[in-house]
């Protein structure tokens, strides 16, 4: 009877082993995270260095890929891309006292003409 039920528990402990590497293949990269970009769709930011919340009223987290030259841009709850967009300027909106007033004057289409607008130029696939 013992043996028996030894046999059973090591059974049921494989079986639940099985099902845990079945299920994180599944689910894949625990990391991994997708956002919704207007104008754009789903992105994932698996090659953007992005930040973590930032304390301000308007900007949210800003996430780039230098190699591309391209930025997402959370604002309130909505992201954004932006187009040809280099690190200096990112650089300096993550520093500004008022990211919120540094992204009016300097990226957004309004405030730019839309130097970074993504509207005319070629948009990275990732």
């Amino acid at each position: 009877m013992t043996a028996r039920f030894g046999i059973l528990f090591r059974l049921r402990g494989l079986r639940a082993a099985i099902a845990g590497v079945v299920l994180v293949a599944a689910l894949g990269p625990l990391h991994a995270e997708t956002v919704d970009v207007k104008y754009r769709g789903p992105v994932d930011l698996t090659k953007f260095e992005c930040t973590a919340e930032l304390d301000s009223s308007v900007v949210k987290r800003v996430c780039y890929n230098a190699e591309h030259s391209y930025m997402l841009i959370r604002l309130k709850q909505t992201w954004y891309h932006y187009c040809e967009i280099d690190q200096g300027t990112v650089t300096a909106l993550l520093a500004a006292e008022s990211k919120g007033r540094f992204y009016n004057a300097n990226i957004k289409d309004s405030g730019t003409g839309g130097k970074f607008g993504c509207r005319d130029k070629p948009v990275p696939q990732f």
